[in-house]
């Protein structure tokens, strides 16, 4: 064998002998299309909103991982508790497993929406994840979003109705019991 060959055989084994290795899929992103609702559960019977009820400002964004939403093809369906929050927010992270569980618990009757504003994708996403939160989210860095529900800062919840009313919000947020009764007093009926 020449010695001319040698270093190519042997850089020839090296490539067959080492493999480089698949890079790891990238997590899907917490708060995306995943945490959208299921079907509307057969059994599920609402309270008629308030004939005085103020329509629900509409607004459309996208979720974390870049889907489409649109908040009133949601509520054309079932009640929707929107969440405003901040990955800064120290109320909103105390409060926000006991929300968690509360969205879980009502999942797919009333669908829980976060509105994270004044916030990089990756500080919302590391937020999601340490609070185990498993509904959409959408991001609202210009807080448009924010704004037109008269948020100036988190956490503020606010109740929507089937249908797109407005029944009630809550600046400076409500902890989880008070938030589940007041879903049982103003929108679900004959629940236990």
């Amino acid at each position: 064998m020449s010695r001319a060959l040698l270093p190519l055989l042997l850089a020839a084994a090296l490539l067959v002998g080492c493999s480089v290795p698949e890079p790891a899929p990238a997590p899907t992103p917490a708060g995306g299309a995943a945490a959208l609702p299921g079907p509307v559960p057969a059994d599920l019977v609402l309270r008629p909103a308030p004939g005085t009820a103020p329509a629900a400002p509409a607004f459309s964004g996208a979720l974390t991982d870049g889907t489409p939403f649109t908040a009133a093809e949601v509520w054309a369906q079932r009640p929707v508790v929107l969440t405003f929050f901040s990955s800064w927010c120290t109320t909103c992270a105390s409060r926000q497993a006991a929300l968690s569980d509360l969205a879980r618990a009502y999942r797919d009757r009333v669908v829980f929406v976060g509105v994270a504003g004044t916030d990089q994708a990756d500080e919302v996403q590391d937020y999601l994840r340490t609070n185990r939160v498993e509904y959409p989210v959408v991001l609202d860095d210009q807080q448009t979003i924010w704004r037109s529900y008269a948020v100036r800062e988190p956490p503020t919840v606010v109740l929507v109705a089937k249908g797109g009313a407005l029944l009630r919000g809550w600046p400076g947020g409500l902890d989880a019991p008070t938030l589940d009764r007041r879903l049982r007093e103003l929108v679900l009926a004959g629940q236990p």
